[in-house]
């Protein structure tokens, strides 16, 4: 695939993002392109709206894993492109489009010129939410290939075309979704002594969550709690009988979830009995696990990025979360961010990658898996 022909690809791709594990249109777009490919080297398989690609090796001793995120974000874009989102209220506003077409121009290079060892393209669904990484593993599908490391990159918007970041431990965060419903007595506004006010109750909870991060974590660890949405009441007049709050836990230390995790069990216990009310929490379905990245493998890349004539800086750890991190669990790897120069960032509505990165990632992937 020529240079025009993957912006084309990207274009198309862009059009059309859905959702996690409703990627019925995005699938059946990649398998056509797929299809189009030389097929004397490929394996093709499907799982629910992912596709995995064996370009099986010349004389291959081991497999070589790369993975793509395939889905959209419930976000109405406003980039006024010519080829913005025809499905309404939902946008590649994370970069997968861009994910999939680097993809794919791997897979055609590796398809026309393959290398000793088998190389094993995923094309993973849910990224976002719930999570397609781990029920891939609890699957036990990649046992058939017998994976010995894997990697993948992420769009960069604040770094320029060319440049490439990545550093070895510790890239993104443990991240857990969070659920809190407030259960109370509603009434009358001017009989508060007969009612279990929950406003007043989740407010309060709100302002002393904040005393597990200040004073239950090591100043020298790292934990963020963030409740980013607080729903209660009905009328001005009327005591609020339940609220609701919504928000996320994000740690470095798998074991500082766990820990954060119980020390707000115990607050919530707390609470129940001093406002005699209840309050029911659930950790969602979109918990993710820290991406780590292998020490060997981010040295041999960042050789591999600076012969190729591309920039390559250190990155910080961020407090992002990435559901490639069970694979990194499960295998030795690594992700890198790759740049893009767009002045608005991820999950923004006006995010507008600069294409020009598509090849610079193709290079960087494919050199990478031939120096393996």
């Amino acid at each position: 695939m020529n240079t025009d022909q993957l912006l084309q690809v990207r274009k198309d791709l862009h059009q059309i993002p859905e959702l996690g594990f409703q990627e019925f249109k995005t699938q059946e777009y990649l398998l056509n392109v797929i299809k189009n490919m030389d097929q004397s080297n490929l394996e093709i398989e499907q799982w629910k709206t992912g596709i995995f690609v064996l370009v099986k090796g010349k004389n291959p001793s081991r497999t070589i894993g790369y993975r793509a995120d395939m889905d959209g974000l419930p976000i109405q874009e406003q980039t006024g492109l010519p080829y913005t989102s025809i499905h309404p209220s939902n946008m590649h506003a994370c970069g997968h489009d861009l994910h999939m077409t680097i993809a794919l121009g791997v897979l055609d290079r590796l398809a026309h010129n393959p290398i000793e060892e088998n190389v094993l393209i995923v094309f993973q669904p849910a990224e976002e939410g719930p999570g397609g990484a781990e029920p891939i593993l609890a699957s036990k599908l990649l046992d058939k290939w017998q994976l010995d490391m894997i990697f993948a990159l992420h769009i960069a918007p604040e770094l320029p075309v060319g440049t490439i970041s990545c550093r070895s431990g510790i890239l993104f965060a443990n991240t857990s979704e969070l659920y809190l419903d407030f259960t109370g007595k509603g009434g009358h506004a001017a009989y508060p002594h007969l009612t279990k006010d929950m406003i007043v109750t989740a407010s309060a909870f709100v302002t002393q969550l904040q005393q597990i991060i200040s004073r239950r974590v090591d100043p020298l660890d790292s934990g963020v709690i963030t409740i980013g949405k607080m729903t209660a009441g009905s009328v001005q007049n009327i005591i609020a009988e339940t609220a609701r709050l919504e928000g996320t836990i994000r740690t470095l230390k798998p074991e500082t979830m766990n820990q954060i995790k119980n020390q707000l069990e115990q607050f919530i216990k707390g609470f129940e009995i001093s406002a005699d009310c209840k309050i029911d929490v659930d950790y969602g379905g979109a918990n993710y696990y820290q991406v780590e990245n292998t020490d060997r493998y981010v040295k041999q890349f960042s050789n591999v990025v600076t012969s190729l004539g591309y920039s390559y800086i250190d990155a910080n750890p961020a407090m992002t979360g990435e559901d490639f991190g069970y694979f990194l669990k499960e295998y030795p790897g690594f992700m890198f961010w790759l740049g893009v120069d767009s002045a608005y960032g991820l999950h923004h509505s006006m995010l507008n990658p600069k294409e020009g990165a598509i090849e610079v990632g193709v290079n960087s992937v494919v050199e990478m898996i031939r120096s393996l």
